[in-house]
Formats: C-alpha cells, sequence, structure tokens
C-alpha cells in the first residue's frame, strides 16, 4: 500500500484522521466520493474476514421479540 505523509494533505488533515479512527471517512472529488480513510485495525478487519456483523433468521427469534416485530409490521402498514 502506497504511504503519503500528512503534510501532502489539505488543511484539516487532524479532524479527517480523528473522524477516520472512529468510523471510515469518504473523501470527495466532484463532490462524489472517491476514497475512503481509515484506521488500519478497520481495513485489517475488512480484508481478515473478521467482522462483528452476523445474519441470523427471524424463525431463530425469540416469540415475544417475533411478536413485536410482527405488531410494529402491522402498524406500520395500518398508518399508510
Amino acid at each position: 500500500m502506497k504511504q503519503f505523509p500528512a503534510s501532502d494533505l489539505t488543511r484539516n488533515t487532524g479532524d479527517l484522521f480523528e473522524a477516520a479512527t472512529i468510523a471510515p471517512v469518504a473523501i470527495t472529488k466532484h463532490r462524489k466520493p472517491r476514497f475512503v480513510v481509515m484506521s488500519i485495525d478497520r481495513f485489517e478487519a475488512l480484508t481478515s474476514g473478521q467482522t462483528s456483523q452476523v445474519a441470523l433468521d427471524v424463525t431463530d427469534m425469540p416469540d415475544d421479540l417475533g411478536a413485536l416485530l410482527d405488531d410494529g409490521i402491522a402498524d406500520h402498514f395500518r398508518g399508510r
């Protein structure tokens, strides 16, 4: 991976790096996202297959949570 010294970046570099320690930050060019800056820990987690995201099936949901979900969906469509 190429490295560029921080002195080559435009002003507010400190703010950019601080934000990137919390979450990835998009760098835009002509108002379109072109690049992403993120912490090395986040990058390594993404490229090594480690993730905190988990996919679950709703049929595995406890009955009480399933009932809440069903009620919420019904309320949403009644409000339309």
